[in-house]
């Protein structure tokens, strides 16, 4: 009886032809551990915003408020710390892009429904869902913004919209006004639902909001050490009074609103921000250029 031998694959360079692994690139055995550090930061953001969820259903809301104002902070910080390390990268844009959703969106507008949205029945869910529509759109914007090939000057100062971080922050005033005093009834239920809504309109509306980011502000040499004073004082009264501190600052926030679009109606005479002139020339889609 004859054993056949089984035909060998053909080899190329050693390895069988038609299996090539050039499309996938180089595979590397180790990573570098600053690689990791901005991904790690990003994925303890998320647990504080989602165990500020669950601390809400629990009832223990100054936790919630304070796990999701974490998750804000850790949000805010990770792409920083990635340029900062130069350990930028695709899986880094797509994990901080859901982060962003599960922190900016669906943490405070559950911890707001949990202590007080639920008191107006459908209308209260039917807010809080709003708003964390508005809030994905409004980080789809962002992210198709940054991706375009030609920014226009402008982009280095004003936001289109109140951010998302802020949108967060302003949202759930409604929680800290209850933790000085306000009772939470159901009046105070539909005026929150109706707050709600508004935060999440200004989230994706085109309203400028400057952004202090541009590289041509300056600040006189005598106002620096009077500035890091300030902050100083801000940071110790936040730690000391951090509802009424939180409050003042939702306050004062909502004030600098109109003030930055009188500001970009100074410099470029529309009330809100429209479309510019190179989105056509660049390719836009019609979706793209209509947020």
């Amino acid at each position: 009886m004859r054993m056949e031998t089984p035909i060998a694959e053909p080899q190329q360079n050693g390895k069988p032809e038609g299996r090539s692994d050039s499309g996938r690139g180089p595979r590397l055995r180790e990573i570098p551990f600053r690689l990791v550090v901005p991904n790690l930061i990003t994925v303890l953001a998320i647990c504080a915003g989602l165990s500020g969820v669950r601390l809400a259903i629990e009832g223990r809301f100054e936790l919630a408020v304070g796990m999701v104002l974490l998750a804000a902070f850790l949000d805010g910080i990770d792409g920083r710390i990635a340029r900062m390390m130069k350990a930028t990268s695709k899986f880094g844009e797509q994990m901080d892009s859901l982060a962003d959703i599960v922190n900016f969106g669906v943490a405070p507008a559950l911890v707001v429904y949990a202590y007080l949205l639920d008191q107006a029945r459908s209308i209260g869910w039917i807010a809080a869902l709003i708003y964390v529509i508005a809030a994905g759109l409004r980080l789809a914007r962002f992210n198709v913004m940054i991706e375009r090939p030609v920014k226009a000057p402008w982009q280095n100062e004003f936001f289109v919209g109140v951010p998302a971080p802020m949108g967060a922050l302003l949202v759930l005033l409604p929680v800290y006004l209850g933790f000085l005093g306000v009772e939470p009834d159901k009046p105070f239920a539909y005026v929150a639902a109706a707050y709600t809504v508004l935060i999440g309109y200004l989230l994706i509306s085109r309203l400028p909001v400057w952004s202090g980011k541009s590289g041509t502000s300056r600040i006189r040499r005598d106002l620096v050490l009077p500035m890091i004073l300030v902050v100083v004082l801000y940071v110790a009264m936040l730690m000391s009074f951090t509802w009424e501190v939180l409050v003042l600052t939702v306050a004062a926030y909502l004030v600098f609103i109109p003030i930055s679009a009188r500001l970009w109606h100074r410099r470029y005479g529309t009330l809100t921000i429209e479309e510019d002139a190179h989105d056509d020339a660049n390719g836009g889609n019609g979706l793209d250029r209509g947020i």
